[in-house]
């Protein structure tokens, strides 16, 4: 991976630096939840923090997995008062969101941080009279975006030939359903997941599968391969196609996770994906963005089934910082099975209320 500059971080005012001194007021804050039975097998619930003060309302969602560490949820925090954002991070930093009880994986920490984060600079924002992208001095540009599903691609196809698509390698993927998927044209990830346990998407390292799936498919984006076993030598030639997902929570997942996958081979990391929600914090997400993109990778979104405004808002990061990456942050009308009179890609934005959330031209 290449090397940042030595004075990166002083030559230019970071992403981060326009907006941590955003003055906030809180006064009180109040949750509000979303269930749905989605087609992997699970229940997902997300919980909306709303944060309110000066007459108005910031939102962000917790897309914490497990539909148990939803509730109860923490509704005492003591966030009222006059902040600025990076004031009220430092504060959030330091207190257990999970007062109750442990979350069920660790991982999951960041994810409720992110909703009160994101809920702050909403906030702050509205406070404020701007948009995410006028305090950026940033423009919208058109959203590309691609479906993620573990369904039948051809009834979407039949909606728009013109959709391109992030799946999932599973174990009943053999060579004719490959050639037959690959035959579209239209797939440009490949998720391996491989570092699920204990999900209902888990992929356990298939050696002869990895393989098969990078031969069928020699343009797409190899995403969350193994990192060490038969099944990542079986990559071998492929590395300037890696991407990765779940492990990255900041710019040091980003080194640590090169150096793992790569291993002395003669390749640098191409591809990342961003889950703003991983990160937990606004600083930790930005950071890792800016020092990505100074060291010439291809950045794009993604989305973790969200039910409410979240899916708005990482559109909105999508749009500013990486809008021509193939990003997995599809409206949400592509939940579910195919259906007609949904958006198209490229999202052409419109003009910006204020805030953290996205419009576009439907």
């Amino acid at each position: 991976m290449d090397a940042l500059p030595r004075n990166y971080s002083s030559r230019v005012p970071s992403l981060y630096t326009l907006l941590a001194e955003l003055p906030l007021e809180i006064d009180v804050y109040h949750t509000e939840r979303k269930e749905l039975d989605v087609s992997s097998g699970f229940l997902r619930v997300t919980t909306t923090v709303v944060l309110r003060g000066g007459g108005h309302e910031g939102r962000g969602e917790d897309v914490t997995y497990a539909a148990e560490d939803h509730d109860p949820y923490p509704l005492a925090l003591p966030l009222a008062g006059d902040w600025t954002l990076d004031g009220l991070s430092e504060r959030l930093g330091g207190l257990d969101l999970f007062p109750d009880r442990p979350p069920q994986m660790e991982f999951f920490r960041p994810h409720r941080r992110w909703a009160f984060e994101s809920a702050a600079l909403d906030l702050a924002l509205r406070q404020q009279g701007q948009s995410l992208g006028a305090a950026l001095g940033r423009e919208y540009r058109p959203l590309r975006f691609v479906v993620s599903t573990r369904l039948d691609i051809t009834p979407w196809l039949a909606v728009d030939p013109r959709l391109e698509f992030k799946l999932d390698p599973t174990p009943e993927w053999d060579t004719e359903t490959m050639k037959r998927i690959a035959a579209t044209g239209r797939v440009r990830v490949l998720d391996f997941k491989s570092f699920y346990e204990g999900s209902p998407v888990d992929n356990p390292p298939d050696p002869v599968q990895y393989r098969a799936a990078a031969a069928a498919f020699p343009d797409a984006i190899l995403e969350d391969p193994a990192l060490t076993g038969p099944a990542r030598d079986a990559l071998d030639g492929e590395e300037g196609r890696f991407s990765f997902d779940a492990p990255i929570h900041s710019w040091a997942d980003v080194e640590a996770t090169t150096m793992r996958a790569f291993a002395g081979r003669p390749s640098s990391l191409r591809y990342l994906n961003i889950k703003p929600s991983r990160f937990g914090s606004v600083r930790a997400l930005l950071d890792c963005v800016e020092r990505a993109q100074a060291a010439g990778m291809v950045l794009y979104g993604g989305g973790q089934f969200e039910l409410g405004g979240g899916r708005d808002q990482i559109q909105a990061l999508a749009s500013l910082l990486y809008p021509a990456g193939p990003n997995d942050v599809a409206p949400r009308d592509y939940h579910g099975d195919a259906h007609t009179g949904v958006p198209r890609s490229p999202l052409e934005p419109l003009a910006q209320a204020p805030g953290l959330g996205f419009a576009f031209r439907r």
